[in-house]
């Protein structure tokens, strides 16, 4: 009897001695030396990424003529919001806010159902030449015709001087088609094939089984698009440029920094030095790197888990 109580007292101090063993690991000290470097080294990236932009914004807020002389290093002087303003008068600026928005919520989602259905659909053997479709569509990204060939397209079809021009070009995106039929093929077959033996259609499966459980690559095309409406440039250049009312920001915004070659006398109701406007210019640019990123970096956050996630699983095999 007394035999088993030791047995057993022993049996309990070695489970503590266990439990101390993992919970106290001891470093060697090379380990603690590549932690170090790891940290540091990761820090100072981060912080090399993040600095640029805190920069620009810093000088943004605080008074133009201390970022003229160039006081402003790591904190804002003497708070103001007189550069938004001065934006925010800039002519037809909120229509172009507008359709930028418009643009790139209407285009973003066409782009994700299409490319969505399009990788769902190439994934099924049953379709009709899938093979010379798929490798129709990939052989589109590494043949480019160019600019001119590119606009007579679009001309012929009657894509300029129209906002269709900003939607239907980019409705289907080969990169993100075949990111979502990899990701799709990732998906356990036996799931589909129960659904199709209690009755489901393909679209049934597609709308019920692989669009839930497509969201997190589903959302990574989601931010390539947006991000891709939101800045792009040429097509409102190109298609676009008799057509004012359809403007985008970016065009909008690059069109007032060419005429603000002056924007000293602007600012300052007539009589500047040149070296005055060509400062006053850069805090224009300044702002305008602001406004156009702005609305990017306060939607990033919410879609990284998703981002991430759907990156690396979409990549994991072709």
């Amino acid at each position: 009897m007394d035999n088993g109580i030791n047995l057993g007292g022993s049996k309990k101090k070695s489970a503590n001695e266990v439990s101390d063993t993992t919970t106290h690991i001891k470093l060697a000290a090379g380990d603690i030396v590549f932690a170090i470097i790891n940290y540091t080294f990761f820090l100072i990236f981060t912080i090399s990424c993040i600095f640029p932009f805190y920069y620009i914004f810093i000088n943004t807020i605080s008074s133009n003529e201390l970022v003229t002389r160039g006081a402003i290093t790591l904190l804002p002087k003497q708070l103001t919001i007189s550069n938004y303003l001065q934006i925010a008068k800039v002519g037809d600026l909120w229509t172009s806010v507008i359709i930028t928005f418009v643009r790139t919520i209407l285009g973003t989602a066409l782009m994700v159902f299409a490319s969505a259905l399009a990788g769902y659909l190439v994934t099924k053997k049953e379709m009709w030449h899938r093979q010379f479709w798929y490798r129709f569509l990939v052989i589109t990204m590494y043949f480019n015709a160019g600019l001119i060939p590119w606009y007579l397209n679009m001309a012929m079809l009657g894509l300029t001087d129209t906002f269709a021009a900003y939607i239907i070009p980019g409705v289907i995106s080969p990169y993100n088609i075949i990111l979502v039929k990899t990701y799709v093929e990732s998906i356990p077959g036996e799931i589909e094939e129960s659904a199709y033996m209690d009755g489901a259609s393909y679209w049934t499966i597609f709308r019920k089984i692989i669009w839930p459980l497509s969201k997190p690559i589903l959302a990574t095309i989601a931010i390539f698009g947006a991000v891709g409406h939101w800045n792009s440039f040429q097509d409102s250049l190109i298609l676009n440029a008799n057509t004012p009312e359809l403007y985008t920001l970016q065009h909008r915004l690059y069109i007032y920094l060419n005429k603000s070659s002056n924007v000293g006398a602007l600012a300052s109701g007539g009589d500047a030095s040149s070296i005055a406007s060509q400062m006053n210019t850069k805090i224009i640019q300044y702002t305008i790197s602001m406004v156009t990123i702005i609305p990017i970096l306060c939607v990033y956050p919410f879609m990284q888990k998703y981002f991430e996630k759907g990156l690396m699983l979409g990549a994991v095999k072709g």
